[in-house]
Order: C-alpha cells, then structure tokens, then sequence
C-alpha cells in the first residue's frame, strides 16, 4: 500500500497526489520559569494547574506530482479550495486509529525543467492531542461497578441515563458522588485519567458513558 494521507476523509492519492515526507513532532509543553535570586531552581510552572498543559501542535506533510503546469495547478485548485485555511481533520494510513486537527496551509511549487510539482500542507495551530477515530462506549445496565479504560489525555465522558442514578468515584483520593435524573449529562468533575477509571453506579435503569480518548 502506498502511504497516503487522508483529510476529512479525502484521500490525497486518489486526488492525484503522492506522499512523500511527512512530519509529526510532539508538542512541547507550556513552560514557565521564575529565577529568584538566591535560589539553585527556578520556580517552574510547567503544571502550575495540576498537569502539564501543551502548546499547539505544529505538523507538515509533502506531496508530488508529475505533469505539465496545467495539469498541476488543477491538482493544486482542487486542494487549496477544499482545504487552505480550513480547519481539518487528518490521518496517516500507517495508523488510522488516529487523527490530528487543525488549519491547513498549502504552498505550491512546480519545476518546470523535471515537469514536478510538489505542495506542502502545514498546520501551526493543530490540537496538542491525536484523537481516536472511534469513539469509546461503555454501558450498563441496573447498577454495580463500571471501569472506563481512557488514554493519556484527560476528558469527560458524556453520560446518558434512563433513570435517577447515583455515581461515586475517587479522584487523587477524594471521594466524589453526584446523583442525576434521566437524560444526558457532563459531570466536570468525573474527569478521567490515564488508565482505568472506577465508577459505581446505583440505579435501575441503563448508563451509557461515551467520550473519544486522545494520545500525544
């Protein structure tokens, strides 16, 4: 299989385009540091809020052609209209469990002595995190004990109820509770971590918890 790229579900190949460089860096962190005289460490800030937060991801990817010039500024159109400037959603064929958002910028150019023409697609502003395709669900029904495996980002699930349900768990020790009627909730403080999550559930009808892991 050719490597290929894939923008809110376009494949660039079957576009006209090869792939042929990409790069993915990780994010780095939100730092801050104070020197104090007197002091050997600084004061770092880095997790000031409890965690480390990230700055946007940057990522580019470079594709080719080979035509004449016409031929290469209808690939180009059809890209720049579909895509430059707007806020995408992009995944590798090497791992399609993922995706990264963000804006895309294009820059084209084209040699006409080899008749090559390449197009670089950059993103300044993508999301810290790659998301996962699918969403996670886990469901249960008249009450008892759930676990909620999450990657490494935080997040909140969505949860859904048929009827009045108590939920308890534990975050850094602390024991929390909230009881909620039948509907469709976001509970702020039920923020899951990296690993598996325990709630208990005390209730007679269906629990249905939804929420889409992420990943550096």
């Amino acid at each position: 299989m050719k490597p290929d790229a894939l923008i809110n579900g376009v494949s660039m190949l079957s576009l006209g385009w090869l792939r042929e460089t990409v790069n993915f860096p990780t994010p780095q962190s939100q730092s801050n540091t104070i020197t104090v005289p007197g002091r050997n460490s600084p004061i770092r800030f880095t997790e000031a809020l409890g965690r480390v937060a990230y700055q946007p991801r940057s990522f580019d990817m470079t594709f080719s052609m080979l035509g004449d010039r016409a031929d290469f500024d209808i690939l180009v159109s059809t890209v720049v209209n579909r895509f430059a400037g707007k806020l995408c959603r992009v995944t590798l064929t090497e791992d399609q469990s993922l995706y990264a958002v963000g804006t895309l910028e294009a820059a084209p150019t084209y040699d006409p002595l080899t008749g090559k023409g390449a197009l670089e697609l950059s993103c300044t502003d993508g999301d810290a995190f790659l998301y996962h395709t699918e969403e996670t669900v886990v469901s249960i029904s008249g009450g008892g004990n759930v676990t909620l495996a999450n990657d490494y980002m935080p997040v909140v699930p969505v949860i859904t109820v048929t009827a009045e349900t108590t939920l308890r768990w534990a975050i850094d020790g602390e024991s929390l509770q909230k009881t909620v009627s039948a509907g469709t909730w976001e509970i702020p403080e039920l923020e899951l971590r990296h690993g598996n999550n325990s709630v208990s559930v005390t209730g007679e009808g269906n629990v249905t918890f939804v929420y889409r892991e992420g990943r550096l």
